[in-house]
């Protein structure tokens, strides 16, 4: 069982940024972030493969950036420019898999969520 363990959440203005770390209890192919706001279902944020690839959603193109470090055990997110609209809870998640899929079912592993909080 991987265990995932999100931090660097909070409230900042919008057009600010903050970063996100994600760290595994071990190496595994791929890691990525989902988002779900009240109300709404959970999405897509972006997602890193074993050799360093980034997907992003359109949202967030140009304005996140997704990185790993060099153990394969810790994701970041990047936030910049941040939007009112980024308000959610940030979930970390990872799969064995080498694809990086952008819906939740994909990923068996899951952290508690993050809560990134953009004021206007």
């Amino acid at each position: 069982q991987v265990q995932l363990v999100e931090s660097g959440g909070g409230l900042v203005q919008a057009g600010g940024s903050l970063r996100l770390s994600c760290a595994a209890s071990e190496r595994i192919f791929t890691m990525a972030w989902f988002r779900q706001a009240p109300g709404k279902e959970r999405e897509f944020v972006s997602a890193i493969t074993w050799s360093g690839g980034g997907t992003y959603a359109d949202s967030v193109k140009g304005r996140f950036t997704i990185s790993r470090d060099v153990a394969k055990t810790t994701v970041y997110l990047e936030m910049n420019s941040l939007k009112p609209e980024d308000t959610a809870v940030y979930y970390c998640v990872a799969r064995r898999g080498s694809v990086a899929l952008m819906t939740p079912p994909g990923y068996e592993y899951w952290g508690q969520g993050t809560q990134v909080t953009v004021s206007s």
